[in-house]
């Protein structure tokens, strides 16, 4: 009866003794994992990094060429509209019409800008 009891204490030592191992081999799996997957996510970051760099020196690029795209056509209609208008009458439509552009922009802008303000603050004092 003796050595039942000793054997029968001596396999729950094992089965703990395993339970044990297990849970200390699964915690180690979960922190492998863990750093592989910040590693992983530090690589993706330092990539988009790198790429957004790039990304937004072509934007720049694209941003002046498209300003300078502009510059000759306005010289370009100003150069078809002399013969028409003469210089100063060339002149004042190119400039009147760009003006009356900008400020249709800038009225858009202050208008969507007052609409987001009403939307955010309206938010805000039913929070």
């Amino acid at each position: 009866m003796k050595s039942e009891t000793s054997a029968a204490a001596a396999g729950h030592a094992a089965s703990d003794a395993s339970l044990g191992d297990g849970i200390r081999a699964l915690l180690e799996d979960g922190q492998t994992l863990f750093e592989a997957e910040v590693a992983f996510q530090q690589a993706r970051v330092g990539y988009a990094l790198g790429r957004a760099k790039g990304i937004a020196l072509l934007l720049v690029a694209a941003l002046f060429l498209a300003f300078f795209t502009l510059v000759a056509l306005v010289v370009g209609l100003l150069l078809a509209l002399i013969p028409l208008l003469g210089a100063w009458g060339a002149l004042a439509v190119v400039g009147l019409g760009l003006a009356l552009s900008a400020a249709l922009c800038f009225f858009s802008a202050v208008s969507r800008f007052r609409k987001a303000r009403a939307v955010i603050l309206d938010t805000e004092g039913g929070a």
